[in-house]
């Protein structure tokens, strides 16, 4: 049994997708659709950069989902593989709107314009420079819930995603974040800064969570195919308002992947398919549980050893 996962928001590279899109008119047919939703020629930054615009938040969400949903789209439509036979679909963060929209619980075109808004949101909910997020490595999440309980009158600071075994990040102000640098050094911690250029899911996103809430609620959600697994709860979710809820709650708390997989695999899932841009996800996974297979597909030879 199988599910297919997508990635979020660091996977993206310059080039990404490309195979496919010099392949097939069918995907040529998505990138142009979608620079005349967004109204700008985001296909020419996803092939040619430059890498700055294509890092900024408001343009790599919607950029990411289109290079997943047209790879997914490319599966199905062009080697007729139905991936919707899958037991689960999941993804990471602004991965969760790809699984959505390839799940059929929303529009191609509504997908493209809610991640547009969502990304110009949290981009634009806490002021450049004062806040980040910190990667850190080789502990448990417990431990490091402990250390930021022992330690909250000194400073605030948030898990905002749980990826798998000893790999999590942590976001904050940049301040209280450096005084987090110290404890963690004190105890053994490695830790690493990311080059973000926000503090992605925790309390510091509160304005992105209002101006997303209208946005999300009166989104016109369809009957899905396949079960979706939520970042927020680890859990199985399909009811439409229940799924609008969780994202609104994602965007302010954490993304608890390794929780995620961990309920697949407990309900029989033994293979997981990635779809889109790197490999992070399949990488995570393998940490989390080295027994089960993990494909990553970003090329037609990927699809050639995708056996479901």
């Amino acid at each position: 049994m199988f599910s297919v996962i997508f990635p979020g928001q660091g996977s993206q590279l310059i080039g990404m997708g490309q195979e496919f899109y010099n392949k097939y008119q069918s995907v040529k047919d998505l990138y142009n659709e979608a620079n005349d939703i967004l109204n700008f020629d985001i296909s020419r930054m996803i092939m040619e950069g430059p890498k700055i615009d294509l890092d900024l938040t408001i343009n790599t969400q919607p950029a990411i989902f289109l290079v997943s949903y047209s790879i997914f789209h490319a599966i199905k439509k062009e080697h007729n593989i139905n991936l919707n036979n899958g037991k689960f679909f999941a993804g990471h963060s602004l991965g969760e709107y790809s699984a959505l929209c390839c799940a059929g619980y929303l529009k191609f075109s509504d997908t493209l314009k809610i991640l547009r808004l969502r990304g110009e949101a949290m981009q634009n909910s806490v002021p450049e420079g004062q806040g980040g997020m910190l990667a850190i490595l080789g502990t448990t999440t417990e431990n490091i819930e402990k250390i930021l309980y022992d330690n909250q009158k000194a400073f605030t600071a948030q898990i905002a995603n749980d990826n798998s075994n000893g790999q999590m990040v942590v976001s904050g102000n940049l301040n209280d974040l450096d005084k987090l640098i110290y404890v963690l050094k004190e105890n053994g911690i490695k830790n690493i800064k990311l080059p973000v250029s926000a503090p992605f899911h925790c309390s510091l996103m509160n304005k992105a969570s209002e101006t997303m809430r209208n946005h999300l609620h009166n989104l016109n959600f369809q009957l899905g195919i396949n079960t979706l697994i939520s970042n927020v709860t680890a859990n199985e979710v399909s009811d439409h308002n229940k799924i609008k809820d969780l994202l609104v709650q994602q965007i302010e708390n954490r993304v608890r992947w390794r929780e995620s997989v961990l309920y697949m695999i407990e309900n029989n899932v033994n293979k997981f398919i990635e779809i889109g841009p790197g490999k992070v996800l399949s990488g995570l996974i393998k940490r989390i549980n080295k027994q089960v297979n993990v494909i990553s597909i970003n090329s037609e030879d990927d699809i050639k050893t995708l056996e479901i």
